[in-house]
């Protein structure tokens, strides 16, 4: 079939395969062009199919020589539908990892309940030499069922106490246009927390600890973002940032609970990028695509990869102590967060409309990085071409 992009909201309902393999075959490139990572040996990645995950997982195998074990929640391509972006990223992932001679395996399942902790445990015994070193945990999820308890929690994106109103872009269109956004109310911000802050994360390194398949000095690390205050009441002040306030106190606590083994967890806070979670923020695309234009005439811009990258080489397997802010946070955003940035970003925010939209963002490169998501406006790749929407995992026809 001739595959096209297809959009609801802020998502693509199609992705294309070709396009995704050569997406995951740069950011391998990228990392193999980089000196080699003194890092992990077996690393379990919990979200590894798209973004911040996939990265981690490229930079574990192909930087440091890692073998890996994904879980991610994805769908495989049904008759005239496709598979989702992340199972053809990780299709193509574990395709080059088995070429260079890494094992790589994947679990497709919902990560929040029980039952795929327990496979996940015990495909580390068989498959990773019954330890790992490494647990990324990069969960992007809009839904939690609750394991326990039975509950279904639903995030939101919403301020905390009072309506938010700015501008924002619609960036299919290039319209610049003001939002608001009204207060979420406590069950909403309790939802938010439940879903996206640390309690899965806790359950999932108890389970691993508890099983005895964390090895010693492990380092275990989850996703965050600060940015800067023009984002922080839909942001940081948000239900968002409520979550994320959760999750860095559970790095604290896991911290605590790792001492017996030498471990150490940590909450990484990262660079604005474009994501599917990032595209849903309001205010947020807009944002980028004023700070991507900056970076890139400076020379600073790094996608997913680079951020990856980075973290590992130059923060988590750098020689000595693992460098942190003054709340224990890992700062790779430290380059968006220079005040030249900052304050350049701030200035053309203040002229930025609909008209003077392509002369000072990079709305066109925000544009073209949310499409390249799904493995569309990819050079070198033919969409006009019949390609094959049905792609299997390897591992996951062996499981």
């Amino acid at each position: 079939m001739i595959i096209k992009p297809r959009f609801r909201g802020f998502i693509c309902t199609t992705a294309h395969p070709v396009g995704c393999a050569r997406q995951v075959e740069r950011q391998i490139e990228y990392v193999k062009s980089q000196p080699k990572v003194d890092g992990p040996r077996k690393v379990l990645v919990i979200g590894a199919s798209t973004g911040y995950g996939l990265a981690s997982r490229i930079v574990a195998a192909f930087g440091a020589g890692a073998d890996t074990l994904g879980v991610f929640f994805e769908k495989p391509s049904v008759k005239n539908r496709t598979a989702t972006a992340g199972w053809y990223n990780t299709a193509a992932f574990e395709k080059e990892a088995k070429k260079a001679g890494l094992v790589a395996e994947s679990i497709n399942g919902d990560a929040f309940s029980n039952e795929i902790k327990e496979e996940t445990i015990r495909r580390i015994k068989q498959d990773l030499g019954g330890k790992v070193d490494l647990v990324i945990y990069s969960l992007a999820a809009p839904k939690r069922l609750h394991p326990v308890t039975g509950e279904l929690f639903s995030s939101v994106i919403k301020p905390v106490g009072k309506t938010f109103t700015n501008k924002t872009v619609d960036f299919h269109t290039g319209e610049v246009f003001e939002t608001s956004i009204k207060p979420a109310t406590e069950e909403e911000i309790r939802h938010t927390v439940m879903v996206m802050g640390g309690e899965d994360w806790a359950m999932w390194i108890d389970a691993l600890k508890e099983a005895g398949v964390l090895a010693k000095g492990v380092k275990t690390v989850a996703y965050s973002y600060i940015g800067p205050e023009l984002t922080w009441p839909v942001y940081r002040e948000g239900t968002v940032g409520k979550a994320k306030d959760h999750l860095e106190k559970t790095a604290h606590e896991l911290a605590g609970k790792l001492k017996d083994l030498h471990g150490q967890a940590f909450v990484s806070v990262n660079k604005a990028l474009v994501t599917q979670s990032s595209a849903a923020i309001p205010v947020v695309p807009l944002y980028i695509s004023l700070l991507y234009r900056i970076m890139k005439e400076k020379g600073w811009h790094e996608g997913c990869i680079g951020q990856m990258y980075r973290l590992f080489a130059d923060r988590l397997y750098q020689s000595g102590a693992v460098p942190v802010d003054d709340q224990g946070r890992i700062r790779i955003d430290d380059l968006e967060m220079k005040s030249e940035i900052q304050e350049a970003v701030m200035e053309n925010w203040n002229r930025v409309e609909s008209d003077t939209l392509k002369e000072i963002t990079d709305i066109e490169g925000y544009r073209r990085e949310f499409f390249q998501l799904f493995g569309f406006e990819t050079d070198g790749v033919d969409y006009e071409a019949d390609v094959d929407p049905n792609v299997e995992i390897p591992s996951m026809k062996k499981a």
